[in-house]
């Protein structure tokens, strides 16, 4: 095989290979004698079928075979024969082919741009810490509770009141008539959270167990069916039951039941809860500063086929009016994101950071706690979802290296409580609007290391 770098211009070089005729006929010989033993043609043996007559029959699909598959060994050795980082897909253009002649292509290659790295020590950025007080906590406790609430019997003679959960059945009408789910049995409601119809509780304030009462209601507007919606109906209700909630005991006892191990263990689950609802917002906030400073303060030639694939990516769900109208917008924001993905990449790759098959596998176990009741629903998703797995890896790659960045900047830290924090993130969303730089490195870095040859 001989190789020569035919042109260079910019990030784009074009060499020119030549496959030597002699190679490719080995490679012809090599596969025949493996059809040989597998082709089962009428008139031979199995295994004993001449190569000749499988070529006189085969020939042309058997060179494209093989030729395809030297195009892949060659150009892979070409381009690390000649050392080039290649950014996206190469083209291959054949000049000269045919069985007997040698392989003559070209490979238009674009490669990655020589990336390098100012020092980090002068950029600055603010790092959020959310202090949560006591009183937020309480607020959260006292509304884990009422979500939670137990009931007791009333009193035979009780009437309900709101607040009191109703359990009855009944039987509606529509002009006299009955219609599909008219029937109800052991339906429950808790009077004033008006659930069920608008209007409807408000009927029940008064009742006692084993009252019949007739309401009337309306259907709603978006019953699944149509010629039933806003029907005026009347309820012929049957109560069955009445209870009244118990005095909401905030303890031990409460705590254990909303799975913690008491009272103190519980407001520390609440807190943390709320803290990392607040902190990943404020860490996307810290995030983007860092990110500014990074692609401002770098000049980087971009391969132009990593941008057209970008804004191919971004807009591939949108109609093309809205593609054209965005068009310039879209552009931007891809060089932006390919920028600091290489920018990143190269952090990275300097740095030796690597994420490991443990670390996406702890990171799983992580969101399966995160998410009770739910494991099951997780680990399937993981599993049936190899793309997810390694959109994740993407994702831990990245917060190692802005990790490992916040460490060599000068990065101020900042207490905060929750009114503050509420804000920054609305001023942030504010200013924001339309730019995404928080997904970077994993799509850059899985285009960068592409060797995918199509053909032109």
């Amino acid at each position: 095989m001989k190789v020569d770098v035919k042109s260079k211009k910019g990030l784009r070089t074009v060499l020119s290979v030549i496959v030597d005729k002699k190679n490719i006929q080995t490679k012809m010989d090599e596969r025949l004698k493996e059809l040989q033993k597998e082709v089962a043609l009428k008139g031979f043996r199995p295994g004993k079928v001449p190569q000749d007559v499988i070529k006189s029959q085969f020939g042309k699909s058997i060179y494209g075979e093989v030729v395809d598959k030297i195009l892949r060994e060659t150009s892979t050795k070409a381009i690390d024969e000649k050392k080039l980082k290649v950014a996206g897909q190469p083209k291959i253009d054949l000049k000269q082919f045919g069985e007997g002649k040698d392989l003559s292509y070209e490979l238009q290659i674009d490669c990655l741009p020589d990336v390098i790295l100012k020092n980090f020590d002068k950029f600055k950025a603010t790092s959020f810490k959310i202090k949560i007080e006591d009183k937020i906590i309480d607020e959260k406790l006292l509304q884990i509770a009422k979500q939670n609430k137990q009931f007791e019997e009333k009193g035979e003679n009780e009437k309900a009141i709101n607040g009191d959960q109703i359990t009855f059945d009944y039987s509606a009408t529509i002009d006299g008539n009955k219609f599909e789910g008219s029937e109800g049995k052991s339906v429950q409601l808790e009077l004033g959270k008006d659930l069920f119809l608008k209007g409807f509780d408000e009927q029940l304030i008064g009742v006692k167990k084993n009252d019949t009462k007739i309401l009337d209601a309306s259907l709603p507007a978006n019953h699944p069916k149509k010629e039933l919606a806003n029907k005026k109906t009347k309820f012929n209700c049957k109560i069955l039951n009445i209870k009244k909630p118990k005095d909401i005991k905030i303890d031990d006892n409460f705590a254990k039941l909303m799975g913690a191990k008491n009272i103190k263990d519980l407001k520390i689950l609440i807190e943390k809860q709320i803290s990392s609802q607040y902190s990943q917002a404020l860490n996307s906030i810290t995030k983007k500063e860092i990110l500014d400073q990074i692609e401002k303060n770098h000049t980087i030639d971009l391969p132009q086929n990593l941008i057209d694939q970008e804004v191919l990516i971004m807009t591939q769900n949108l109609k093309p009016e809205d593609k054209e109208k965005h068009k310039s917008n879209n552009e931007k924001l891809a060089k932006s994101r390919i920028k600091l993905g290489l920018l990143l990449n190269e952090y990275g790759e300097k740095n030796d950071l690597k994420v490991s098959d443990e670390d996406v596998r702890n990171e799983i176990q992580k969101q399966i706690k995160g998410m009770p009741g739910q494991e099951k629903m997780v680990m399937d998703y993981y599993q049936k979802n190899p793309n997810a797995s390694q959109s994740l890896k993407g994702s831990l790659y990245e917060e190692k290296i802005i990790e490992l960045i916040k460490s060599k900047i000068n990065l101020t830290f900042k207490e905060i409580n929750i009114s503050d924090a509420e804000k920054i993130i609305a001023k942030f969303n504010k200013t924001d609007v339309g730019s995404d730089k928080t997904r970077t490195t994993s799509s850059t870095k899985n285009k960068t290391k592409s060797k995918k040859i199509s053909k032109k």
